[in-house]
């Protein structure tokens, strides 16, 4: 008798019900798993994509009680109403525009020192100057780069944004960029010694950018140490590990966002 009366108290307890909460685009979650925390970013086939504060993304099965919220068990579930998907991002992170057909070219420019620097800028920043009607040239140095905006006359609606390697304080660079008075050009650079150096090392799969010795070569001084042959050979290997923006060092993205809103500012 005392024995049926125990077993009934047991099975009438309730367990308790985890929420079900709607996936929306932002939620924040943790999975307690890998420990892993993000903002649902989309659905993909009973799966949710997360991204973390750096950017990383991570994808996680729709399991029941398979999240933290707030520290707290829930279900993600898929939203009642079907949410219209995040707009397309460029490599940038600006969104794209579908079905573009680049504007005519302003006659305001941007130039930067050579061939890797341009092909770079065009590797992230290429959509947002096609919708803009921005050209990107390669200056070949900055050596001539007073002569060469003395021969470009800039003016109203003719403005020059000029982006140096190596601008730090006492370097060659910086002393040619002081020399440089005039409303209508913008000079903006990063600190690193060449283009590569701007491109994150985690990005070409290395933990550090190598030493070189002065005196030397920057780029051969690169691939030696790397083994990645010779220079264009390095080059095709740092670029083609560039997919976005995040693959850059911060001062390269301010300073190409920089230049482009002067040249495309509405005075100008």
């Amino acid at each position: 008798m005392h024995s049926h009366s125990y077993h009934d108290v047991l099975s009438g307890r309730k367990k308790r019900r985890i929420p079900e909460i709607a996936a929306e685009p932002g939620l924040v979650v943790e999975e307690p798993g890998s420990g892993f925390c993000g903002a649902v970013i989309r659905l993909e086939h009973g799966t949710v994509v997360l991204e973390d504060r750096r950017g990383g993304q991570r994808v996680f099965p729709l399991a029941p009680a398979g999240f933290l919220l707030e520290g707290k068990p829930v279900t993600l579930v898929p939203p009642r109403a079907a949410v219209p998907p995040a707009p397309a991002r460029s490599a940038s992170g600006s969104v794209r525009v579908e079905g573009l057909r680049a504007r005519t070219a302003r006659d305001s420019r941007i130039w930067v020192e050579g061939k890797h620097d341009a092909e770079l800028v065009e590797r992230v920043w290429g959509h947002d100057l096609r919708v803009e009607g921005v050209v990107v040239e390669p200056l070949d140095g900055v050596d001539v780069l007073a002569g060469r905006i003395e021969e470009f006359g800039t003016g109203r609606g003719r403005r020059l944004g000029v982006l140096v390697d190596h601008l730090v304080p006492g370097s060659k660079e910086s002393r040619l960029v002081a020399a440089i008075h005039d409303e209508h050009v913008l000079v903006t650079g990063h600190p690193y010694i060449d283009i590569w150096q701007a491109v994150k090392p985690s990005a070409v799969g290395i933990g550090a950018w190598p030493e070189v010795p002065r005196g030397r070569p920057w780029k051969e001084g690169v691939c030696a140490a790397l083994g990645w042959g010779e220079p264009h050979e390095g080059w095709q290997r740092v670029l083609g590990a560039v997919s976005s923006f995040r693959d850059l060092e911060t001062p390269l993205i301010g300073a190409v966002e920089r230049l482009i809103d002067f040249v495309t500012a509405p005075e100008a």
